[in-house]
């Protein structure tokens, strides 16, 4: 992305906006019970005392995403996949939304904490809709075999800004813990999931006002993707930001490995093991 294009990602953050959002944990808003049919339904949404419940950052981002419904349905995305799922709520919002592609678009969801991939599992079965669930680290141990496969990556990563020792902690801390600035997890996920996008993926991404967004375009643009703010929502306490990214069309370089036409390799990955090692 031209310098240019980086000066309209950074004068898109000021548009979008929409109003709303209570007070609840460390600035991640509080859950809310109205929402369509084309999303998962909050009371089949499952829980569990060590993961993070649908917020106004997972309404920010699903609402997003209906934002983009309609080209979401023309894109035909053969493999989607969520980073740090929580709850279920998004990757399942998602794959409602998808469900009348007639592909067969299939469904990935990673999480560090052992609960949330059970509560996502849970989430996921209520709806009727499937997804595969691994206990993972971002997608660590996955990369090479998901290298430019993904078409859409959905992430509402840890973006609070909180002391370092915070970082890596087990259970619900680790949705929301950031370090500084609220950064640290988000510059990890960001190479990752360059590696695992396909040329034409799109990774939609939740951030904070404080984790300095248009910065996250600069560095996403030196990695070859332009940008654009999908939506803006303020809150009581925070202004949050959904950023879409994609491949710059006129960017020859740091292109990802393109996608095998044969589907075969889904079925041959152990996610299941994943799961149950806790890998």
């Amino acid at each position: 992305m031209a310098d240019g294009d980086g000066a309209a990602a950074s004068r898109n953050l000021t548009e979008h906006s929409a109003g709303g959002g209570e007070k609840g944990l460390p600035r991640r808003g509080k859950s809310s019970s109205g929402r369509t049919l084309n999303t998962a339904q909050i009371p089949l949404v499952a829980s569990h005392p060590e993961v993070y419940e649908p917020c106004d950052d997972s309404f920010a981002l699903v609402d997003a995403l209906l934002s983009d419904k309609a080209q979401l349905l023309a894109l035909q995305p053969r493999l989607c996949m969520e980073v740090g799922c929580g709850s279920g709520y998004v990757i399942t919002s998602l794959a409602i939304m998808l469900r009348q592609l007639a592909s067969g678009t299939q469904y990935l969801a990673t999480d560090i904490n052992k609960h949330a991939a059970e509560t996502t599992q849970a989430t996921l079965e209520a709806h009727g809709v499937h997804a595969d669930v691994m206990v993972t680290d971002i997608v660590s141990g996955l990369e090479k075999r998901l290298a430019g496969m993904i078409d859409v990556v959905v992430i509402n990563p840890p973006y609070v800004p909180t002391p370092d020792e915070e970082i890596g902690c087990k259970g619900i801390a680790s949705s929301w813990a950031g370090g500084l600035n609220g950064r640290q997890v988000i510059d990890r996920i960001l190479p990752a999931v360059r590696e695992i996008l396909s040329e034409r993926g799109w990774l939609y991404m939740v951030t904070l006002e404080d984790n300095d967004p248009s910065d996250i375009c600069h560095l996403m643009s030196e990695m070859g993707y332009t940008s654009r703010v999908v939506l803006k929502r303020c809150t009581e306490e925070e202004s949050l930001f959904v950023l879409k990214f994609w491949r710059d069309p006129h960017t020859g370089t740091n292109a990802s490995p393109k996608s095998p036409k044969s589907e075969s390799w889904f079925s041959q990955l152990p996610f299941k093991s994943l799961w149950h090692k806790g890998s």
